[in-house]
């Protein structure tokens, strides 16, 4: 994050303009709107800005705002200021008057020039005083625009209304729960059930006195919304975009997250910045965090009120363990969600361009563990031999060489296409295709990393000519 969002309060504070033009007029609307006091510096200054703030007509320091008709003359011009607001056509008045400014401890915004702002105006959705801001650190202004264009269809005004209720009722509510924890809840069981259909219907009246009933059932029984749940959800093979809606909106309502060592730091990122967040992640010979203990944390954490929400990598029930966790849950009725996710096998060959199944190269697939125990595999191999099904080993990087050798031992043609997909659906996506003679070799001189996945199978040779997403591949015909 480049910058940090603010929503700075402006009632009565005084704003320097610099500039007469649209541009400063279009700065001079948002600025009065927060309430600013306002002067302009201008030697000449449009119409339609000094109506805006009631200069128009002569000019006195009894209004709210007032105009120097008068160019830049120095830092003097601007003692006193909270912000200053350069919108002048001027590039090399506009550094000096960035320099003057910052010299005097002033926030300044200089428009399009971001090199010169120590702050940006954001494109905001106004529906006060619930307020939107979008940025882009000035990277890209109509990008900003357009996501505030979609925000703008997906809020409706009536969301003010809304706002303004909770607004209203929070000292009420403060004083009634006292308990910070307690109170969010109450507030989140307001805001998502049917008093907030009311309040945004018209039926303000309706709502509050819904809102005081539920008030007072819960001071009566304070309990009654401290049911903890756990929320077992697959957080797909990497790319945040990859998930689910209704995962994203348990992951944002958890007050604990448990993920482990596959999942994105973006997607924990999307959790509610209050929320607790608890690394239980486990890596080949090092599981840092006991299976059981994990299973118990997630039973203790919800027995004690909590909505957990235990994040896992891929999809929870393939060769997630997910099973294993709700077992516990289920055996002490706790409630539970489970919520797929985009499986790496699925995300990883889509990405990569390579279909698990076609019509004319494979008609089934098979989703196997790669996980060496003692340095071998416990597999039927000769199971795996068919040239129409594809095999997908999950966990089987360090078991790579093992994997080939037993396939080509059993039967498998040592010319059988294989990919590995390291990192998959992320920028770092890399594929690396050989054989089942050939493919340990390439590995070994490539050295991925952790996070990998193995496909084998003539769907593979489809690869080179749909690949869509990622960095070069490196190919080999041994």
């Amino acid at each position: 994050m480049e910058s940090l969002p603010l929503f700075l309060k402006l009632q009565g504070a005084p704003v320097v303009l610099i500039g007469g033009g649209q541009v400063a007029t279009r700065k001079a609307r948002l600025l009065q709107a927060a309430g600013a006091c306002i002067t302009v510096v201008a030697p000449d200054a449009g119409d339609e800005l000094l109506r805006l703030l009631g200069l128009h007509d002569e000019a006195g320091e009894h209004r709210q705002h007032r105009w120097l008709a008068e160019p830049y003359r120095g830092a003097e011009q601007l003692a006193g200021a909270r912000l200053v607001v350069v919108a002048t056509p001027n590039r090399t008045l506009n550094a000096v008057i960035s320099a003057d400014a910052t010299a005097a401890g002033i926030l300044v915004n200089v428009v399009d020039s971001p090199e010169l702002c120590s702050f940006i105006f954001p494109a905001i959705v106004d529906r006060s005083p619930l307020v939107i801001a979008i940025g882009s650190n000035g990277a890209s202004p109509v990008l900003a625009r357009q996501l505030r264009r979609r925000i703008e269809a997906m809020v409706p005004a009536a969301y003010g209304r809304l706002a303004a209720f909770a607004r209203d009722l929070r000292d009420t509510v403060a004083r009634a729960l006292p308990d910070v924890e307690h109170r969010r809840r109450f507030w989140e069981q307001v805001i998502d059930g049917p008093i907030a259909g009311q309040v945004l219907s018209g039926n303000a009246e309706k709502a509050k006195n819904s809102l005081t009933a539920l008030l007072a059932q819960q001071q009566r029984n304070p309990k009654s919304l401290n049911q903890g749940e756990v929320y077992l959800i697959g957080a797909g093979p990497g790319d945040p975009d990859l998930m689910t809606f209704k995962a994203l909106r348990l992951l944002q309502s958890a007050d604990v997250v448990l993920y482990d060592r596959l999942v994105n730091p973006a997607i924990t990122d999307l959790a509610r910045r209050d929320a607790e967040r608890i690394y239980v992640g486990k890596q080949r010979s090092d599981h840092s965090v006991p299976q059981t203990r994990i299973n118990q944390r997630l039973l203790d954490l919800a027995r004690d009120g909590r909505r957990v929400a235990r994040l896992k990598g891929g999809d929870p029930f393939i060769f997630g363990r997910g099973g294993e966790e709700i077992e516990l849950l289920a055996r002490h009725q706790i409630p539970f969600q489970v919520v797929p996710g985009i499986t790496a096998a699925s995300g990883a060959a889509s990405y990569a361009g390579i279909p698990l199944t076609h019509r004319e190269h494979a008609q089934s697939v098979r989703f196997v563990a790669g996980y060496l125990k003692d340095n071998r595999l416990e597999h039927r191999w000769e199971e795996f031999l068919s040239p129409n099904e594809t095999l997908v080993f999950y966990m089987g990087l360090a078991g790579l060489e093992v994997i080939c050798s037993e396939l080509v031992a059993h039967g498998r043609d040592p010319a059988t296409p294989v990919a590995v997909i390291e990192r998959a659906t992320l920028p770092e996506q890399r594929v690396i295709t050989g054989t089942l003679s050939s493919i340990s070799a390439i590995v070994a001189e490539s050295r991925p990393v952790a996070h990998t996945l193995i496909i084998i199978g003539s769907v593979v040779d489809l690869q080179s000519e749909l690949a869509w997403f990622g960095v070069d591949t490196p190919q080999t015909a041994g």
